[in-house]
């Protein structure tokens, strides 16, 4: 007995009206009326006729008008008849000599009815039109498929336009901020500059101008002949209170301010940029949520500590409840909380682990065997593994060369705009972000301890409030 492959249809496949039998047939025939070279009748004598069926029985190919006794006569209408053919000895049993009617599930083969009396007696055989059917249903599933990839493909470039604009607007008002800030501080300065060489003009000339005025005194007093004179006028002198030490006097040149001024200026950009950066630690930090774990989604060998904040890997499998939810290959388990709009954000400590995974999963993945970590399946993460190879699960994936060893990873998720972005909290740094994704579903933080590898990789994963 035949056992027939189901196919879950996906919502997309649902809402669609499913083609009828005939118009498959009409499709199958258009495909095999394509430009292959003509059959020519093996029955005629003269002038060759273009050959309309193969018959599998006789293993022949006829015209329409030698074809006729196929259709009138009651034994040659039991024949298997083709489409014309020039290969006939691709659909003959090369053992029995007999048609291949028929396809082994078993062995993935096509027999003939005597194979199966033989070696393919206990087998799984179905008649080759159904078999047939099937694989060109499985065929269109593929096709819909693709073109649904297609779609996705399409949508995220219209995504990433709209990003774009997003991104130039966006660009635009802070180089105009920008830009106008630093209008402004290049015409203080200029201005400052002005000011500073007139106050510096100005004690230059007072200066000058008290010099002169000694000058002309000390002149007149290196004249005198009178000695008497020139002893208490330079006593006099002397004695003034305003008589400076002209070797201490020093005109400010203003070159170290400039130093000052690019100083502050940088400052000031520094706290445009944070407050415009949208990707910033600082920025993300504002969408901090309280997430923990829940024990019901959690594989037999993770221990869980019980305010949900810690997660490890065990040596021995527990005793839990079966549950849909759970995980039972890999050593996976979720937060309570999901989310399906808006922004949210979270850290997780990871120090002295050796290997993990974190992210976010879509709420429909798998829960009872493996599956790709790719957002393709649904699945946005980063992992590390054999203590310093640290991979962002793309598509393909992409190795990651950091600086530092994170300490505290920080995930951020912006679901309108398609974003997850990884952060090591402790060196404020972006570790990597997927973009232009499209979320359909519920979105779980996914957490991933890995075996503790006989002790090496036992550290927990910690969930830590956001400070």
């Amino acid at each position: 007995m035949s056992q027939k492959r189901t196919h879950s249809p996906t919502g997309e496949e649902k809402g669609k009206k499913k083609k009828p039998e005939e118009e498959i047939k009409q499709q199958d025939k258009a495909m095999a009326s394509s430009s292959d070279p003509p059959v020519f009748c093996d029955i005629c004598d003269e002038r060759k006729q273009k050959a309309v069926k193969t018959c599998l029985t006789c293993q022949s190919s006829y015209c329409d008008s030698h074809l006729e006794p196929h259709h009138r006569v009651p034994r040659l209408k039991k024949h298997t008849l083709i489409n014309a053919v020039d290969n006939l000895e691709n659909y003959i049993c090369q053992k029995h000599e007999r048609p291949l009617e028929l396809f082994c599930r078993d062995d993935q083969t096509c027999v003939c009815l005597s194979c199966t009396e033989g070696e393919h007696r206990t087998h799984n055989t179905v008649p080759i039109e159904e078999e047939s059917r099937e694989k060109k249903t499985d065929v269109r599933h593929m096709i819909q498929d693709r073109m649904k990839m297609i779609q996705d493909i399409q949508h995220s470039v219209e995504l990433r336009k709209k990003n774009t604009e997003k991104d130039k607007s966006s660009s635009d008002q802070i180089f105009n901020v920008l830009n106008g800030y630093i209008e402004k501080c290049r015409s203080d300065r200029m201005e400052m500059i002005e000011e500073q060489q007139k106050a510096a003009d100005k004690q230059a000339e007072d200066l000058i101008k008290e010099l002169q005025q000694e000058i002309t005194e000390l002149e007149e007093l290196s004249h005198s002949n009178d000695h008497l004179h020139h002893i208490q006028m330079s006593s006099s002198l002397y004695s003034r209170p305003h008589t400076k030490n002209w070797t201490e006097i020093r005109i400010d040149s203003g070159v170290n301010s400039l130093y000052i001024a690019l100083a502050q200026l940088k400052k000031t950009l520094d706290k445009i940029l944070e407050k415009h950066n949208p990707t910033g630690l600082k920025f993300v930090q504002k969408y901090a949520v309280d997430v923990s774990l829940d024990p019901d989604t959690a594989n037999p060998f993770l221990i869980l500590s019980d305010d949900g904040k810690q997660v490890s890997c065990g040596d021995i499998k527990q005793d839990v409840p079966k549950n849909p939810k759970r995980f039972d290959v890999l050593c996976c388990v979720l937060a309570k909380q999901g989310f399906s709009s808006g922004r949210f954000y979270y850290e997780v400590q990871v120090t002295g682990k050796t290997d993990w995974t974190l992210g976010v999963i879509r709420e429909s993945i798998t829960r009872k065997e493996h599956f790709t970590l790719s957002p393709a399946d649904g699945v946005w993460t980063v992992i590390l593994c054999n203590e310093n190879q640290y991979i962002a699960c793309d598509y393909p994936s992409v190795s990651l060369s950091l600086r530092v060893r994170p300490e505290k990873v920080g995930v951020f998720v912006d679901y309108e705009e398609g974003l997850v972005s990884f952060y090591d909290v402790e060196s404020r740094s972006h570790i990597y972000s997927f973009s232009g994704q499209t979320f359909t579903e519920k979105l779980y933080p996914v957490f991933n301890p890995f075996p503790n590898g006989k002790g090496k990789n036992s550290n927990p994963l910690i969930i830590t409030p956001v400070s």
